[in-house]
């Protein structure tokens, strides 16, 4: 009877040393999966240029492109819902383009929205951060101190503030996918390939 108890506990030791095996094995392939989890959620770090392209403003009245400038980044507004007066409008001419009418530079104050630079000097900090920039806001003509943040690769909130980060607004711009309603110049025409 001692044999067969021997040969019980000498499987059953097998069994024991097949399971911790085992068990080392499915630690080791859930520790795998959790560090590659980790990497894969980490790999959204910014690179500095992933904030280029043409951007939804939150309501998608307009369009805006961010391009570098330099060594810093910059934006501008390419495309607008209503680009030119309304046939009502006391504010300008209608049916002709709507200018930046709220500038405090008066020489300013006839040109186009359409084109108009509302975002400059952003400078990329790491960690999906572009700071140390300035927003124009063509609705009231003042130029508040700004940071974005990539939250995603079609996701980025802009802040523009007076001061300090904590007194200002945020809105949610998204990556214009697709057809770009970027305006037909005689100058972006020629980058054109026909």
């Amino acid at each position: 009877m001692k044999k067969t108890f021997f040969m019980q506990s000498s499987t059953y030791g097998r069994q024991l040393k097949l399971l911790a095996s085992t068990s080392t094995m499915s630690q080791r392939m859930f520790l795998f999966f959790v560090v590659l989890v980790i990497a894969v959620t980490s790999a959204h770090a910014a690179g500095s240029e992933d904030i280029l392209g043409v951007w939804n403003t939150e309501g998608k009245e307009a369009e805006i492109m961010i391009y570098k400038c330099g060594v810093t980044y910059c934006g501008k507004i390419v495309w607008s819902k209503d680009p030119n007066y309304p046939a009502d409008s006391k504010a300008g001419t209608p049916g002709t383009p709507i200018l930046d009418h709220n500038n405090p530079d008066l020489k300013l104050r006839e040109s186009p929205l359409i084109g108009l630079q509302i975002l400059s000097g952003f400078i990329f900090s790491g960690d999906n951060l572009w700071t140390g920039g300035k927003i124009y806001n063509p609705d009231n003509g003042k130029t508040y101190s700004g940071k974005m943040t990539l939250v995603s690769p079609n996701q980025l909130n802009v802040r523009g503030f007076i001061g300090i980060p904590l007194i200002g607004g945020t809105t949610t711009w998204t990556r214009q996918l697709g057809i770009c309603h970027l305006p037909h110049t005689a100058e972006s025409d020629k980058n054109v390939e026909r």
